[in-house]
């Protein structure tokens, strides 16, 4: 296969294995550097609570002040977009430098943004800065949503850090433990970023991020990691090496198939973005929804922990796609009939195996995917899955406005599937789960016997962990302590 002139070796000539992680010399994995990642996991928690509980303080806050649709949609949709174009471009920053850096560098935009927007609500009255017609909106906006975006590239940094600093057999319950981060931001968020916004105003809330982001700031400056400089690739040096990330992804048998399955996932994804909303709303007063979501979001801490706890298996790509399984029998089930505790169960569980299936892809990754263009994989696959979702959810929308919904509050609608999803307000978003769950069980189970997940199965067997993991099995497991 061609790699191109700007990729480092894939493997050694003479042993066939990975180069190594760039530890300092005489630095090996071990219960030392885990305590490293645990640390710099506590810093990522601080600053993706704070990130979160701003955007979603904004986005509520835009929608209050503007009773505008439109305009929380293009923020939203702005956000997810910019996250899908800049994934391989921050993938490539953190292939190139050490990730230490591109986390300072990271929560340092964050900070400078956060305090432009307390700056811009300061200096113009609340009529001027409610005004989506008008620029002085969309810059406060546009602060935050860039604030939120660089954030983002610390994730990949974090996936690489489980790489460099956590011994091989230990990685999965790493990224159970990043899940189960996930899963406590989602947490916090949910319940207190509306609460923010209704007691103590948007002023008050960017205040309150700012003194957190730089919290986070202070405490990354307390944190060492014991890595090298990345070693200079030969040939030119890209900004955003796509070369890179898609000749690596085709180097490893399978692997373009598990990110194109991943994709396709997300596209079934977007269908239960676009509706949980609404079909929630129909079962709760908004209110109750707030809290629904806040009880049931304990399942990714659940999850995560599980996996913390237990590891992936042997073969964590039979364990994705079992997940996944699990995750599109729901859609099966939990709007059958509208029931509150039934939706309420069926969001639990696909809340407490979402990190599951995302620990197992990172763990897939980290072992197949060369060290040194793991930020360019994880970016690449940011980028693809992430720009799935808006799609089906900007697709799924009228179709159900305009489609289903009116057809299942037909008499021929109701004649032909009311056996199938009984009686209610939402049965035609009821009906768009169902198809979306079958969709999806049909292509998973394709997936199971495919050649690709055999190809892939047995390429994360064979692949060599790093040569400075051979000696790690006296490192401990990672869940520990």
């Amino acid at each position: 296969m061609t790699t191109g002139e700007s990729i480092p070796a894939m493997q050694d000539a003479e042993t066939g294995e990975h180069p190594p992680a760039h530890l300092l010399a005489g630095i090996e994995p071990g219960p030392a550097t885990v305590r490293t990642f645990r640390s710099v996991l506590a810093n990522t928690l601080i600053a993706n609570v704070t990130t979160s509980y701003l955007w979603f303080a904004l986005t509520f806050w835009a929608y209050l002040e503007t009773k505008s649709v439109l305009a929380t949609s293009i923020i939203g949709g702005s956000y997810m977009l910019l996250v899908a174009v800049f994934g391989t471009v921050f993938g490539t920053l953190v292939d190139h430098h050490k990730k230490y850096s591109v986390m300072l560098f990271s929560t340092s935009v964050t900070l400078v943004t956060y305090a432009i927007a307390g700056v811009l609500y300061l200096l113009f009255p609340t009529e001027r800065l409610i005004d989506w017609n008008a620029p002085v909106f969309w810059a406060f906006a546009g602060v935050i949503l860039v604030g939120g975006v660089v954030e983002s590239m610390r994730n990949i940094a974090l996936s690489t850090t489980v790489t460099l600093l956590v011994p091989d057999d230990g990685r999965d319950k790493a990224n159970g433990l990043v899940g189960t981060v996930q899963g406590i931001a989602f947490l916090i968020t949910s319940v207190f970023s509306g609460l923010s916004v209704g007691l103590l105003g948007m002023g008050m809330t960017v205040a309150i991020a700012i003194v957190f982001t730089a919290v986070a700031l202070v405490h990354l400056l307390t944190i060492s990691i014991p890595e090298e400089q990345p070693p200079t690739e030969e040939g030119p040096r890209r900004h955003v090496d796509f070369r890179a990330a898609i000749s690596a992804i085709r180097a490893v048998p399978g692997l373009t198939a598990l990110i194109l399955f991943a994709t396709f996932n997300n596209l079934v994804g977007g269908v239960y973005m676009a509706l949980m909303d609404p079909y929630g709303l129909t079962l709760f007063s908004v209110e109750m929804w707030g809290v629904v979501l806040g009880v049931t979001s304990v399942g990714f801490i659940i999850g995560g922990l599980l996996v913390a706890k237990f590891g992936l298996g042997a073969n964590p790509v039979r364990t994705l796609l079992l997940v996944n399984l699990v995750v599109a029998s729901i859609g099966l089930w939990f709007t059958i009939r509208e029931l509150w505790w039934l939706y309420a169960v069926g969001i639990l569980i696909f809340m407490a195996v979402i990190p599951m299936a995302e620990a197992a892809e990172q763990t897939i990754l980290q072992r197949v995917v060369p060290f040194a263009t793991q930020g360019r994989v994880f970016g690449f696959a940011q980028s693809v899955e992430v720009a799935a979702s808006p799609i089906s959810s900007f697709l799924i929308g009228p179709i159900a406005q305009y489609g289903l919904i009116p057809y299942m509050n037909s008499d021929p609608g109701r004649d032909r599937f009311g056996w199938l999803v009984g009686e209610g307000e939402a049965r035609g978003i009821a009906l768009v789960f169902i198809a979306a769950g079958l969709i999806m069980v049909v292509v998973v189970l394709l997936a199971l016997i495919s050649a690709p997940y055999r190809r892939l199965s047995r390429a994360y067997a064979e692949a060599s962990p790093p040569a400075s993991d051979a000696q790690l099995s006296s490192a401990g497991p990672v869940a520990a302590g």
